[in-house]
């Protein structure tokens, strides 16, 4: 029998989750919310592109989708700009007996040592209460800083340092957020954006840190953070608008997690508008962007993660990537016990149920 269930937030992300919870036959969409009024009483087919008509319609806000009673509430709704409220939405789910995967809130991935004590205790609550489970694998922090250097790393007999790295042209980005307040591409370059207020990178990237600290069995002493910005050498056109000449048009940033003084665990990204923007700073392996997971130790490896899609260019692709990690994970994480989930201990996804003649 079909797992039925709902879908929050049609942005970047939730949008392509749409399409698979639509067309893959494990799932009956029951519920779909959205925050925009321009989206309200438009077909879950419409919104996601497919041309088809489903029946179920947008609603505004989570009310009607919780009122559905899913299995399993697919959470995509912005959580970089608002954690306390994303928090919120997702524990009022289970504490009404709906699981959540999703990719917000981040500090969910691995709250442990990230969040405070009371937040955690407070959602584990409310999975009690309603038992029910929660798993939020995220965008970025997502399957490139946890899954794929996890499998690699059990291959190894000796670690001596993992870098997960992002290497990726912007430019056709169409998430105005997330481009603007968030990483700050058009700002003035002494204004860069929330993500590099002091703790900010820490935090968004620190779930992932501690978890793959967790999975080599030790423990970050400290996570240091660091930055470097490139302003556009002229005006540079992009998805959401105008990068200024003058402006951010380019960053580098690094996560380190300190054991034993020094970086075992380093998060770096280097995200520009244009190609051609610092080419000192490493390039992706394939046009406009790709992944990089580097181990260092016996043996060593540089794996390079080159997402592509039929439907979109390379943003498209990795975006895709990171939906259908959060809707394959719905079947465990209807079975797991209730609480916090992570990587960590659900079950190791392999596809099934993927294959389907074309």
């Amino acid at each position: 029998m079909a797992i039925r269930v709902g879908l929050f937030g049609t942005g970047n992300c939730g949008a392509l989750a749409l399409i698979q919870l639509i067309e893959d036959p494990r799932f009956e969409l029951v519920a779909l919310g959205v925050s925009s009024d321009d989206k309200v009483g438009t077909d879950a087919g419409e919104l996601a592109g497919l041309g088809v008509a489903t029946g179920v319609i947008a609603t505004k806000g989570m009310e009607a989708v919780l009122a559905a009673a899913p299995d399993c509430l697919v959470y995509c709704a912005m959580g970089d700009t608002r954690p306390v409220e994303a928090t919120r939405d997702v524990m009022a789910a289970l504490s009404a007996g709906i699981n959540v995967v999703g990719s917000a809130p981040g500090g969910l991935q691995f709250p442990w040592g990230a969040m405070p004590q009371k937040a955690i205790d407070r959602v584990e609550d409310a999975a009690r209460s309603g038992n029910s489970s929660v798993y939020i694998t995220g965008v970025d922090p997502g399957f490139a800083t946890d899954l794929v250097p996890f499998a690699i790393a059990s291959t190894c007999q000796r670690i001596d340092q993992i870098k997960t790295m992002e290497i990726a042209d912007y430019a056709t980005y169409d998430g105005a957020e997330v481009m603007s307040i968030v990483m700050g591409f058009g700002n003035p370059m002494d204004q860069p954006g929330m993500l590099f207020y002091p703790g900010i990178l820490s935090a968004a990237w620190g779930t992932a840190i501690k978890m793959l600290a967790a999975g080599l069995g030790v423990e970050v002493e400290e996570i240091t953070e660091s930055y470097e910005l490139e302003p556009a050498p002229e005006d540079i056109e992009v998805a959401t608008g105008v990068i200024a000449k003058g402006t951010v048009a380019a960053m580098r940033f690094e996560i380190n997690g300190m054991v034993d003084g020094k970086p075992l665990i380093v998060v770096e990204h280097i995200t520009r508008v244009r190609e051609d923007l610092r080419p000192d700073w490493a390039q992706p392996a394939q046009p406009g962007g790709s992944y990089r997971v580097e181990i260092s130790g016996e043996p060593s490896y540089v794996v390079d993660i080159c997402p592509t899609s039929s439907r979109g260019d390379h943003n498209y692709a990795a975006i895709l990537a990171a939906a259908g990690r959060i809707v394959n994970a719905i079947p465990d994480v209807v079975a797991a016990p209730a609480g916090i989930r992570t990587t960590l201990d659900l079950p190791l996804g392999t596809g099934k149920g993927l294959y389907r003649l074309g």
